[in-house]
């Protein structure tokens, strides 16, 4: 399992979680879409948005290996911000290959581009 060296682990001054520290012996968790509705805590939604803008920090729009980022915290962008990078893509695999969907998540966390320069 790849360990993304210099990602956040963690949410600071919170328990939402950005990295494991092993792999599971029984398998990697899978990645699964899941539905963010409107009510959602907004915690939850700013753990989304600095996991994301981390994302985008360190891979841009360039594909990664899963490795060790969390695969809850995956989940919730998964299908939208973040997509497949493969196919067949697995989501059960450590080194499945994921990239960030630049466009949506800008649609979908505006915030984290505030102050950029161009369009």
């Amino acid at each position: 399992m790849i360990k993304h060296r210099g990602f956040p682990s963690r949410l600071a001054g919170t328990d939402f979680q950005f990295t494991i520290r092993r792999a599971n012996a029984k398998g990697a968790t899978p990645i699964v879409r899941r539905d963010r509705y409107a009510d959602r805590r907004p915690a939850d939604r700013a753990a989304d948005a600095a996991f994301l803008a981390a994302l985008i920090e360190h891979f841009g729009s360039a594909p990664f290996a899963r490795g060790n980022l969390d695969a809850g915290r995956l989940s919730w962008l998964f299908g939208r911000e973040v997509l497949p990078a493969e196919d067949p893509f697995d989501p059960r695999d450590y080194d499945a290959r994921l990239v960030v969907d630049i466009d949506a998540a800008r649609a979908a966390f505006p915030e984290i581009f505030e102050g950029e320069a161009g369009p």
